[in-house]
């Protein structure tokens, strides 16, 4: 029987990676509208067709970036979150900004750990990353969780760091670099 090329990026037990396509839109706005409760005051990801456009047309369109939408493979490749790296920065400092969000339908059931130790071996491996930092709102127990699960080191923290939800937001600093012992998701 002849190999098929996987429809992924890169591929776990229960996940496989994909970059955002316009044609998601769809989904990924039904998603992000029946986890409005799961993701507010930390996130809005966009939930209308032109919300989503725009937002995909900056992860597709922009250097500095890279979308990756989270997919179910028991489930006929479900969206059950994304993960972007962002402010994709090359030459000497090899880093990259990352912010997720996991859909409500799929939010405490490991998905977005192992898309996670995904995104991770990807930025590290193929996109030849140095260093993944993760900016995360104190009170959001959720998204620390996740980034301590995946071996990142709490750093620091930056005071009005972000602009959301109407106010500038405090964050602790979480990173991970490719050369830390121990490193999950490798």
């Amino acid at each position: 029987m002849p190999h098929t090329a996987s429809r992924y990026l890169a591929e776990g037990l229960r996940v496989g990676l994909r970059h955002f396509t316009h044609g998601d839109a769809a989904e990924f706005t039904a998603r992000a509208r029946e986890s409005k409760d799961l993701h507010h005051p930390w996130l809005f990801p966009p939930d209308s067709r032109s919300a989503y456009a725009a937002y995909a047309d900056r992860l597709i369109g922009d250097p500095a970036k890279a979308g990756f939408l989270v997919c179910e493979k028991d489930a006929d490749g479900a969206l059950a979150g994304f993960i972007n790296i962002n402010n994709i920065v090359e030459g000497g400092f090899l880093c990259g900004a990352l912010g997720y969000g996991a859909f409500a339908h799929a939010a405490g059931r490991g998905l977005m750990r192992e898309g996670l130790d995904l995104v991770v071996r990807h930025a590290f491996g193929p996109m030849r990353l140095h260093r993944l930092e993760i900016n995360v709102q104190p009170g959001n127990a959720a998204s620390i969780a996740l980034a301590r699960s995946c071996g990142f080191r709490l750093e620091g923290f930056s005071p009005k760091m972000l602009f959301i939800d109407g106010a500038w937001r405090d964050h602790e600093r979480w990173a991970l670099t490719s050369d830390m012992p121990g490193r999950r998701g490798t």
